[in-house]
């Protein structure tokens, strides 16, 4: 028989041959009467005597019966196979997961006045509004504060009319005094600045004005003029935007790959052509049981607010997961539950080798066994190496079944 290769023989003379099989085994098969009445069948019987029971590792046009393919260098470049190598290379693998654009948690703020009374006037009079910290919120008519305001005027006057020229021990009452009804004040969050204010001028305010305690956005609005409220109710929830928050929804299968502090690149469908590097900060103890999933926190710079809460985003987490024996994504063959790549073993010999695979990083594939460090693996053409494979393996246990 003239040599050809694995891949006509797989189109052409595998299936001929397996068609002959079959024919001589139907022959074989039939009973006396059928095979004396039949002279076509007398005459493949006795030409079955004349064959030889065949070597199961012996060559059969371009193939071993173990599977192994055997091609020319004019063969491989007809087909395009190329070749790419097992190493020991660094590995990178990169968690996808979908995420929302949420407020810093620590960088909310909120107006609870620690005293009761009445709105007098709103400077910050809707949602959504910008405000500065230290930018007047709103004006508030308070007893208390009146009330503190005429105790500091008071021991203001107090330490003023002691003088040097009076006891010691005077001056020093006068002097607490003082500081306790500033101190009253200044708790109640009465800026330094309107308390220098009241002592320059001597004069009690019927209102102060509440400031804003943080830069942000006023996310919610609880107050309206001339309301009442009591202590401790809160007016504005001011959230700051400079940076936020992404919450990623982390598959089951990827937590293991998930770490506090590995690097995350994070898109939103709102601004296509950009992506945000942030860091993972937080990643949550437990997975939601509705999901299957764990949370992960990653803190983006929001430089511009462009970044706005409750926008959708795609979050890649890169976990480094260091050097280890690796081979091309594309050498590996899944048939079912093997995964397969053939090896070149020299003189144009591709043997099949069954792999234990691991972490996929990018373009490459852990191999935890079947191959060596230095193994040339082919890269293409391996759902036709594997077709041809597969019937030297059916050739192997049809010449088995005849020969036995």
């Amino acid at each position: 028989m003239n040599r050809t290769t694995g891949i006509r023989l797989g189109r052409t003379g595998v299936v001929g041959m397996l068609v002959g099989l079959l024919l001589l085994s139907g022959a074989c098969g039939g009973d006396d009467s059928g095979a004396a009445s039949d002279p076509g069948a007398m005459d493949a019987g006795h030409d079955m005597e004349g064959m030889q029971e065949p070597d199961s590792g012996g060559d059969m046009a371009g193939m071993d019966m173990d599977g192994t393919i055997r091609l020319s260098p004019e063969d491989l470049q007809t087909f395009g196979i190329t070749f790419g190598s097992a190493e020991v290379r660094p590995l990178t693998r990169t968690v996808r997961a979908v995420g929302v654009v949420e407020f810093d948690e620590t960088r909310v703020a909120y107006v609870a006045p620690k005293f009761g009374g009445w709105a007098e006037a709103l400077h910050a009079d809707f949602t959504g509004q910008a405000v500065r910290a230290g930018e007047p919120l709103l004006d508030v008519y308070a007893p208390e504060l009146v009330t503190a305001q005429e105790e500091l005027l008071l021991a203001a006057r107090m330490v003023d009319d002691v003088g040097d020229s009076e006891l010691e021990q005077v001056g020093t009452g006068a002097g607490d005094l003082f500081a306790s009804a500033r101190r009253r004040l200044e708790y109640w969050d009465i800026s330094s600045a309107q308390i220098d204010g009241l002592l320059e001028t001597g004069e009690v305010r019927k209102s102060l004005t509440l400031l804003a305690p943080a830069t942000g956005i006023v996310m919610e609005k609880r107050v309206s003029e001339g309301q009442a409220f009591q202590p401790g109710t809160t007016l504005y929830v001011i959230a700051g935007l400079s940076e936020v928050w992404v919450t990623a929804e982390v598959f089951e299968s990827d937590v293991a790959w998930v770490r506090e502090g590995m690097r995350a690149d994070v898109e939103v469908a709102a601004l296509p052509d950009r992506t945000f590097e942030g860091r993972v900060e937080y990643v949550y103890p437990t997975l939601e049981d509705r999901t299957r999933s764990m949370r992960a926190r990653v803190v983006l710079p929001n430089q511009g607010g462009v970044l706005k809460p409750g926008m959708y985003a795609t979050v890649g987490m890169a976990a480094e997961l260091g050097g280890m024996l690796t081979v091309p994504a594309s050498a590996v063959l899944h048939t079912g539950e093997r995964a397969v790549v053939f090896v070149d073993m020299g003189g144009g010999e591709l043997m099949p080798h069954e792999l234990r695979v691991g972490a996929r990083g990018g373009d490459l594939v852990q191999v935890l066994s079947g191959v060596e460090p230095g193994a040339r693996v082919v890269t293409s053409a391996q759902f036709l190496l594997d077709s041809e494979s597969n019937l030297a393996e059916v050739m192997r246990a049809m010449m088995a079944q005849m020969g036995s």
